[in-house]
């Protein structure tokens, strides 16, 4: 059975390129339907958090302060993936945290990146939008703790992948529905994914 690890970070803003930093990592580790296993750190880049990302996600620059380095953090988190296959809600924006901190440790970014964003928007196009908040509560998925804290969404995020699995081998009669054909089929216009997955049974 297939292992994917799903990803998520808190940073102190939006892009890298900009300077922006991660604050905060959590991996869960999804199969067969479950979470078998569990990363998350605080680490500290030493970069100040803005005041209304603090806000946001609860992470103060106290915290990160105490928090072990962001080299170290990310190391680990490294040794935690290897080569499995990894899932992010809007997968854009975490792949380019995770693949600008590797970087820094001259470490390479091996595995590829499916997004709940991209499929939610080609298996729920009745949604009003694809916020993971959003779509949790349209599909009653589990929800503990604060959104916007790395662990609470990679979970959240960890119950959405398998929801999607489960819809698309329900709808359409698949008995494998894994990271590589849905990292395909979030690459197909919309108006694809039905031809695209009745060719797949």
């Amino acid at each position: 059975m297939e292992t994917v690890a799903v990803l998520d970070f808190e940073t102190t803003g939006l892009s890298p390129a900009m300077g922006d930093r991660a604050t905060e990592i959590a991996i869960a580790l999804v199969r067969d339907g479950q979470v078998v296993d569990r990363f998350q750190s605080l680490m500290n880049a030493g970069r100040w958090i803005p005041g209304e990302v603090t806000a946001l996600t609860g992470i103060s620059n106290a915290m990160v302060a105490a928090a072990p380095p962001a080299a170290s953090v990310m190391r680990e988190a490294c040794s935690f993936v290897g080569k499995t296959p990894v899932v992010a809600h809007n997968a854009a924006f975490d792949r380019k945290f995770w693949e600008a901190e590797l970087f820094r440790l001259s470490l390479a970014s091996v595995s590829p990146f499916a997004c709940t964003l991209l499929l939610a928007r080609r298996v729920y196009p009745q949604s009003i939008n694809h916020r993971l908040s959003t779509l949790v509560e349209l599909l009653g998925l589990p929800r503990s703790g604060r959104a916007h804290r790395a662990m609470v969404d990679a979970e959240m995020t960890s119950h959405l992948w398998c929801r999607i699995q489960q819809d698309l081998r329900k709808t359409y009669g698949l008995r494998c529905v894994d990271h590589a054909l849905l990292t395909r089929l979030q690459k197909l216009p919309r108006a694809k994914v039905q031809t695209h997955l009745q060719a797949c049974v």
